[in-house]
C-alpha cells in the first residue's frame, strides 16, 4: 500500500514565480515546486539559458515527468522594474491567478570594508534588497488587485544574522539582514490581504560558484564544515522541502518568519 500524501504540501494548479531561477539554488527549488505540481515561471537576467544548460534539462524533465511547465522570462531585477511589472501582469492575465513568489536572485562579493567602493556596495544592495523588494512588489500588486491570497518567500542567509568567521563580505551580510527585515515588514503590510511573507536563511551551500571559490581557497573546503553541528556543507537539494513548505498550504499560519537552515552553524 502506497504511503498517503499530505495534501497540504501539494502545489497542484498553483502558479508560482521564481526569480534567479535559471541556475543554482533558485533552479533546484523551482524544480521542486514543479515536482509538487506547480506551474513555474522563471525570471533571470541572462537572455536565454544555454541549450545544454541545467535549466534546459530541468525544463524538459518538468514537462515530460511532472506534466507541468517552466516558462523563462529575461529581466534584471535591479534595473528592469517596469518589465517586472509587465511580466507579473502577463502571468496574471494568462493564468487568472498568481499564488506565490520565490525571490532567489542575488549576488555575492568578497571584499574588505576598507576596500569596498560605493559603486560595488550600491550594486550589491540594489540586487539583493531593492531587486527583492521590486520583485515582491510586482507580484503583490497583482495579488492585491485581483484579491488573490498566497505566499512570498525570499532567500536571505544565515549571514544576515551572524558575521561569518573568515569570510569578509560586509555588504553581502548587511544585504541579507535587510532581506530578513524586509520580509517582516512586507508580512506586516500584506497580511491583511492574505499574503504571507517569509524568508529562508541557508547556511553554506556547495554550488558551482562555491566550488570555484574552493579552487582559490582550498582550506575553506576543509574548515567550513567544522563550523556547523553536522560537520558537512549543504547542497542545493537540502532546501527543496523548505521552498515547497513555505509556498504550500502546509505553512498557512506562518508569516513574518525566517526559516534558518544552517546545520546548526548559528546555534553554538
Amino acid at each position: 500500500m502506497a504511503p498517503l500524501a499530505i495534501p497540504e504540501f501539494s502545489l497542484k494548479d498553483k502558479v508560482l514565480i521564481v526569480s534567479g531561477g535559471a541556475q543554482g539554488l533558485g533552479l533546484v527549488q523551482a524544480e521542486a515546486l514543479a515536482e509538487a505540481g506547480a506551474t513555474v515561471h522563471v525570471l533571470d537576467r541572462q537572455p536565454e539559458p544555454d541549450a545544454d544548460s541545467k535549466y534546459q534539462k530541468t525544463a524538459k524533465r518538468v514537462k515530460e515527468e511532472f506534466g507541468t511547465s517552466f516558462t523563462y522570462h529575461q529581466v534584471d531585477v535591479r534595473t528592469g522594474v517596469d518589465k517586472l511589472n509587465e511580466i507579473a501582469e502577463q502571468i496574471a492575465q494568462k493564468h487568472g491567478r498568481i499564488d506565490g513568489l520565490l525571490a532567489a536572485a542575488g549576488i555575492q562579493q568578497e571584499t574588505s570594508a576598507l576596500d569596498y567602493t560605493a559603486a560595488d556596495a550600491d550594486r550589491m544592495l540594489g540586487v539583493n534588497i531593492t531587486g527583492c523588494l521590486m520583485t515582491a512588489q510586482a507580484v503583490a500588486r497583482q495579488m492585491v488587485k485581483n484579491k488573490w491570497t498566497g505566499s512570498i518567500v525570499m532567500i536571505a542567509s544565515m549571514s544576515g544574522t551572524i558575521a561569518n568567521r573568515g569570510l569578509i563580505c560586509p555588504v553581502y551580510n548587511a544585504s541579507k539582514a535587510g532581506v530578513i527585515q524586509l520580509g517582516r515588514n512586507l508580512a506586516a503590510e500584506w497580511g491583511q490581504h492574505g499574503i504571507r511573507v517569509n524568508t529562508i536563511s541557508p547556511g553554506y551551500i556547495v554550488t558551482e560558484m562555491v566550488e570555484k571559490l574552493f579552487e582559490q581557497y582550498p582550506e575553506r573546503k576543509v574548515e567550513w564544515p567544522t563550523h556547523n553541528m553536522l560537520n558537512r556543507l549543504s547542497q542545493p537539494h537540502d532546501y527543496r522541502g523548505a521552498a515547497v513548505f513555505l509556498l504550500s498550504d502546509a505553512s498557512s499560519f506562518m508569516t513574518g518568519s525566517d526559516l534558518r537552515i544552517d546545520g546548526g552553524h548559528a546555534a553554538w
